[in-house]
């Protein structure tokens, strides 16, 4: 699905919250291997599950005409910066719900655009009738925590033990969820 351009002026920065689109396929390739390696705290490490311009491509083209899903880029002087999506599906027993994940470069840190892409995709999915969003977040990620947590989200459960990084220890995943009555 689609919605309309958004602009933002924050600490000096001017960016524009959108649609992804097939022609963003080739960079949103290149920034989700970046931001792999800048942080800990996305499932993936630098590589894994790698995805290609066409597999973006595709991607993109299901997210435009799904009703049930969005892909929202950031976007700064022309350069995609951050990217988020909502992905749901037709099953009759989930299909109330979508799941959400957000990431933005580590140089755009701290000028709302996590949050404007969360406020966004939020905006979208109570317009549309959906009832839930769900998400997953590690434990030592405060900050997201305290964000879902003012945007409505409850912690739902935790997944012990659920990831190992780099340190050689293991983490919890503490699974969030925003139900709109």
């Amino acid at each position: 699905m689609l919605i309309e351009d958004k602009e933002y002026n924050i600490k000096h920065l001017h960016y524009i919250i959108r649609s992804a689109k097939k022609k963003d396929a080739k960079y949103l390739s290149k920034i989700r291997l970046q931001i792999d390696g800048e942080t800990e705290n996305l499932d993936r490490e630098q590589g894994e599950a790698f995805i290609d311009e066409s597999g973006f491509k595709q991607i993109i083209q299901r997210d435009t005409e799904s009703t049930r899903n969005l892909f929202l880029v950031a976007e700064v002087d022309g350069r995609i910066v951050g990217f988020s999506r909502c992905e749901g599906n037709e099953l009759k027993r989930t299909i109330h719900k979508v799941e959400f994940g957000v990431c933005v470069l580590k140089e755009f840190w701290g000028y709302g655009i996590g949050r404007n892409l969360l406020e966004e995709s939020i905006q979208w999915a109570d317009s549309n009738g959906i009832k839930k969003i769900a998400l997953n977040v590690l434990e030592t990620n405060e900050k997201a925590i305290e964000l879902y947590q003012q945007f409505g989200f409850e912690v739902e459960g935790i997944l012990k033990k659920d990831k190992f990084l780099s340190d050689g220890k293991y983490y919890n995943t503490i699974v969030m969820g925003r139900f709109n009555d």
